[in-house]
């Protein structure tokens, strides 16, 4: 007889299932598939199955719809056929959670409550705690169904999940009134939500986080108040233990002293811990604190009593970096097995967008009650809308906190278990994926696609989390008292007053220029003006740097990344604030370009660079103008960069020479490639401060230049061709511009202002193999190669260390004739009405005084110690203490003024804005410069003059011994 082969077993894999084959089965036993012919048994009920491709486990549900058709038969899907919805809610349920459909098949009726209106978290009535259980059940099943389904977001799915536990706290504490007359008679009793409960977002599983409050009854006349609060505890203990039997623990962790504390407190009590025990993270909690349960009017009361604590903890000194440290401990505190996939407590996860928006709620809701919701979802709109955090950023953390919580309740709901960490089972992958609505595709399956959004927006997360919590902005508001937040006309004043501003008035038309009205722009302003003003009070001049921030605001004002990036961006703020408010300079060159204030987001932007500013000229090949202009503003750009880290501390002295030197060379070089001519190899050679690489910024470019006919040229018109240039180059970067000038002095060439402007580098030997004088000798010290013709270049410093260098050394005649020229300079150089102790330049112990000395021995003694062969001043003082020329103690002298008086050269042209050499005995100037230098503001200006001319006064003493014994 033929062996028949047995029947293959229909598969409806179309719906999901990964075990198809039992499902056919399971399908077949509640009367929906047709196993002999592989298909749903009639098109409605293909209709009916069509469901299952939305659920989270297809195999889940319909094991669980077995499992009630065996209890409750067809009714179920009898009654799909008329409501569809119902059917919907139904396999959404089962699909996703275990213990749910437990609860459906040990009550076998529960399924028809999912055909009812799905609203609210409230309970039904309860005459006993397992009739409670049984309704919070009840409540919570058709919480889930509207979820799953879409009829509830999840905002409204949270709030839905904290009313029911408010019920259930109120159910409780109401059976425990019951079982406790005594005690209830005893006292009043509140029940205050915190944490996620507090803040209408609480979890499908998780403690209820609350504290508990209690007086004596208003009516009675207790003055016992330690009864009070045992029978008030009682209450509480009992509370707590219905509620966990019904549903879930309750935390009063949250309560003054913690788990080691009093369970309840009268509000007396609770607001002398906060006044004088509470840390941080205690304040942090009380933002989402509401009545929950219990005794509204006590409740109410404990809210009012404890906001002020609230709205003034971001003021205390270690607030900011408190709630940061809380931070780092809880990441610090998740399993290194788990970190990377804990959604809560993990970088990238909720708590981060928690601590950043509770961060900015205790220090901006100081002076917007806006600010003041327990919702971290309504908190970080209102920071949004007042322009606390940018539009995008805010978009960004509500879709992420969207995201991630959507995903803890999905991890939740399938067991009904308290769990925050993603798994890393394939199946169960699967299943959160499906939970959340992932399917696969062409290109990817559930799992891939549900990690790459996660990645995506873990990424985000951590990225404004940092930008956010470790705002520098943020530690400056918090150090502005509230009532300074409070941009009003009446407050304003008094703040200015209280801050030194010369001109309230004036200033308060400035801050209502810029904070009137009701736009965006306004409400960043408001936001950023209180710290600001704060910066400006540092300076001698708060109302100079007030005015230099509206003239910059108006000019950017509309630009829609100014403002950002002052609110945004590390420390920009707070270093605008200290540059306008000290340097004009500075001022000056922002406004005629407020681009650069991008340089101050970084340090690195502030650093020196290498400069080339050829490219910006060759764009304007043909028009000398256009390419000057071009190479001009290049210039402005790295003065504004140079005088800002100058500023800001972030270089020091040698560096801000050199960097002065560069972008004179760059723009000198920049600017002979527009006027350079074929007929001559042109090049120019730097000298005095350029050449030492030692430039202040009022410093001219000190130049000679030299040039060499090119082949075929004739003499006569390669000199011409020469002269052309040089001049051109002179009143190109000297004519008139929004751009700083550069003056090209060229008077240190031979013969001086007499001589020619240019010489061919034949004419330059033969004027110094003939009739050279010493003091051209000493100017060569300083010579190096700028631009142009860098071969040229080099053959004209060979000519010049034999000048420079003599082997001879120099002759009596020559260090007397030195002594003499340097006496003049101090008799006739010196400006009419100058205090020979505090100018700066040629003061005694000053710039010339020092430099004069360091010449006189490279002059002497350069042939013979190859150290002294060097164009700057500090590393020749250096080099002439290891030779002995100079004892070190004469060298450190010489040096520490050398180094003072340049750096007040300096910041009395950021200081003043244009170039100044004379440094006042007292004023704010004085105290500007100070500041401009790092000096703490604790320092007088009497005692900053003096710590000056000591300095100058030791080292004339060191110039006077060297030129003596020379």
């Amino acid at each position: 007889m033929p062996e028949v082969s047995p029947r293959p077993v229909a598969r409806p894999v179309r719906y999901g299932f990964v075990d198809a084959a039992g499902a056919a089965e399971r399908l077949a036993a509640v009367g929906l598939w047709n196993a002999d012919e592989g298909r749903p048994v009639d098109d409605r009920a293909g209709e009916l199955l069509e469901v299952l491709l939305t659920a989270a486990d297809p195999d889940l549900a319909v094991r669980q719809l077995q499992r009630l058709h065996e209890k409750v038969g067809d009714a179920p899907i009898a009654a799909a056929v008329g409501d569809f919805p119902m059917w919907r809610r139904l396999l959404a349920v089962l699909g996703a959670s275990t213990v749910l459909g437990d609860h459906l098949v040990a009550n076998p009726d529960d399924w028809r409550l999912l055909g009812e209106p799905l609203s609210g978290g409230g309970l039904p009535p309860a005459d006993s705690v397992p009739a409670l259980r049984l309704g919070y059940r009840r409540t919570l099943l058709r919480i889930v169904a509207a979820d799953l389904t879409g009829a509830n977001q999840l905002e409204a799915t949270m709030a839905a999940l904290s009313d029911l536990a408010d019920a259930t706290l109120r159910a409780a504490l109401g059976f425990a009134t019951v079982e406790r007359p005594a005690e209830a008679a005893a006292c009043r009793l509140a029940v205050i939500a915190m944490g996620k409960c507090g803040g209408r977002e609480l979890n499908y599983v998780s403690d209820v986080d609350v504290v508990f409050v209690a007086e004596p009854p208003t009516d009675g006349d207790t003055t016992d108040v330690d009864a009070v609060q045992r029978a008030a505890s009682t209450l509480a203990a009992r509370t707590m233990t219905i509620c966990a039997t019904v549903a879930w623990p309750v935390d009063a962790a949250l309560r003054p002293e913690g788990g080691r504390g009093p369970l309840t407190r009268t509000v007396a009590s609770y607001v002398a811990y906060y006044r004088k025990w509470a840390k941080t993270w205690e304040f942090q909690a009380l933002l989402k604190s509401r009545v929950a349960a219990g005794d509204g009017a006590l409740g109410e009361e404990w809210l009012a009593a404890v906001q002020p604590f609230i709205w003034t903890a971001a003021e205390r000194p270690e607030a900011v970096e408190d709630i940061r440290a809380m931070r780092r401990r809880i990441i610090e505190a998740v399993p290194k097995s788990e970190v990377d996939r804990e959604i809560k407590r993990g970088p990238g996860g909720l708590r981060d967008i928690e601590f950043a928006v509770q961060l900015l709620q205790l220090v901006h809701g100081r002076a917007d009650e806006k600010l003041r919701s327990p919702s971290t979802v309504d908190a970080l709109r209102e920071l949004t809308a007042g322009g606390y955090v940018g539009r995008a950023d805010g978009e960004a953390l509500l879709r992420a906190y969207r995201f991630l919580r959507m995903v803890e309740h999905r991890l939740q709901l399938q067991r009904l278990r308290r769990t925050h960490t993603v798994p890393t089972d394939p199946s169960e992958l699967r299943w959160l994926a499906h939970a959340l609505g992932y399917r696969p595709n062409a290109h990817r399956d559930a799992v891939t696609a549900f990690r790459a959004e996660w990645a995506r927006q873990a990424t985000e997360v951590r990225r404004l989390h940092a930008k956010l919590l470790y705002r520098p902005l943020l530690e400056a508001v918090a150090r502005v008292p509230g009532k300074g937040l409070r941009m009003v006309p009446e407050s304003a004043r008094a703040r200015l007053e209280v801050l030194g501003f010369a001109d309230p008035a004036g200033a308060l038309r400035h801050i209502e220029a810029l904070t009137g009205g009701v736009s965006r722009t306004a409400a960043i302003q408001r936001t950023l003006l209180p710290v600001l003003l704060s910066e400006f009070a540092d300076a001698p001049e708060p109302d100079r740097g007030l005015l230099a921030y509206r003239q910059v605001s108006e000019r950017l004002g509309s630009t829609p990344w100014y403002l950002r990036l002052l609110r945004d961006e590390g420390p920009v703020a707070l270093r605008l604030a200290r540059l306008l408010a000290l340097s004009r300079y500075v001022t000056d060159l922002l406004t005629r370009d407020p681009e650069a204030l991008r340089l101050l987001a970084d340090d690195v932007e502030l650093a020196p660079r290498p400069l080339d500013f050829s490219a910006a000229a060759q764009r304007h090949a043909g028009d000398p103008v256009k390419a000057a202009t071009a190479v001009r503003a290049q210039r402005r750009r790295e003065l504004f960069r140079t005088a800002c880290a100058d500023l800001l501390g972030l270089v020091d002295l040698d560096a801000v020479g050199g960097a002065l030197a560069a972008v004179t060379d760059a723009t000198l070089a920049g600017a002979l490639a527009a006027v350079d001519s074929p007929e001559v190899c042109f090049t120019i050679i730097g000298m005095g401060r350029l050449g030492g690489c030692e430039m202040n910024y009022p410093s001219d470019a000190d130049v000679l230049f030299v040039y060499e006919p090119a082949p075929g040229t004739p003499d006569d018109r390669a000199a011409s061709a020469a002269h052309g240039i040089a001049e051109e180059l002179r009143r190109l970067l000297s004519m008139p511009a929004p751009d700083p000038p550069l003056g090209i002095d060229a008077d240190l060439r031979p013969e001086g202002r007499q001589g020619p402007l240019v010489r061919s580098l034949a004419a330059y030997k033969q004027y110094y193999d003939r009739w050279s004088k010493v003091w051209e000798a000493q100017a060569l010290l300083r010579a190096r190669f700028v631009a142009g013709d860098a071969a040229l270049g080099e053959r004209f410093l060979a000519l010049a260390d034999r000048v420079r260098y003599p082997a001879a050394g120099l002759t009596r005649e020559q260090v007397t004739e030195i002594r003499r020229i340097k006496a003049r300079v101090d008799n006739e150089r010196l400006p009419r009405g100058a205090d020979p102790a505090l100018h700066t330049k040629l003061g005694r112990g000053g710039l010339a005084d020092v430099e004069w000395t360091v010449q006189l021995l490279q002059l002497r003694h350069g042939f013979s110690h190859d150290g002294l062969r060097t164009t700057r001043t500090l590393p020749a003082l250096r080099a002439a203490a290891s030779c002995g020329l100079l004892s070190t103690v004469d060298a450190d002298e010489l040096a520490a003024a050398w180094a003072l008086a340049t750096r007040v050269r300096n910041a009395l042209t950021l200081v003043r804005g244009r170039a100044h050499d004379q440094l006042p005995r007292q004023g704010a100037e004085v105290q500007a410069v100070a500041l401009a230098l790092g000096r703490p503001a604790s320092v007088t200006t009497g005692e900053f003059v003096d710590d000056y001319l000591r300095t100058m006064r030791r080292a004339r003493q060191v110039v006077e011994r060297t030129f003596d014994a020379g």
